[in-house]
């Protein structure tokens, strides 16, 4: 039997549990409105876990093109922007649920072999100070963390169907 000492940092039993654990950490620590993670299906990025769980639904979705992580993932604009209006390829995808999105900051989940396999990264549904910035290190550091989880072959089971976002 383990020492209860020990029990708070247990591993999590699957990519599920981590994702949501990590989700809350974050939220909690760093703040942001909503953080996500994705998957990348074909031509569509669906939502795995969201934190709060109540903002997002796990399977809702968008057009891959129309994403801020696209382009992010494009190298077309940063992995953190703490005024989106600001950076032109998020700007001209400031349309529905997008329009509401002041500050993003994402960073790309990797499978074993390079491919990408999704996302991670939180909304702020206002402009967030420069300073916000200094979360990346952070965020790239998780992001490695579930990659690491899916290269292991810890990979999420199929989200429900949900609408589009």
């Amino acid at each position: 039997m383990a020492a209860p000492a020990v029990l708070d940092v247990a591993p999590w039993g699957d990519f599920s549990a981590a994702t949501c654990g990590v989700l809350a950490s974050l939220h909690e620590r760093l703040g942001w409105d909503v953080w996500v993670v994705t998957r990348v299906v074909d031509d569509r990025q669906v939502v795995l876990h969201a934190h709060p769980p109540d903002l997002i639904r796990p399977g809702t979705w968008l057009p891959w093109a129309d994403t801020f992580c696209r382009a992010m993932v494009a190298g077309e604009a940063p992995r953190a922007a703490t005024v989106t209006a600001a950076v032109p390829a998020f700007a001209k995808r400031m349309t529905g649920p997008a329009s509401r999105i002041g500050a993003y900051i994402g960073v790309p989940l990797v499978a074993t072999d390079g491919e990408l396999f999704g996302t991670l990264c939180a909304f702020g549904f206002r402009a967030r100070p420069r300073s916000a910035a200094r979360d990346l290190p952070l965020v790239e550091t998780v992001a490695r963390l579930l990659s690491t989880l899916i290269a292991a072959g810890m990979t999420p089971s199929d989200p429900p169907a949900a609408p589009r976002a």
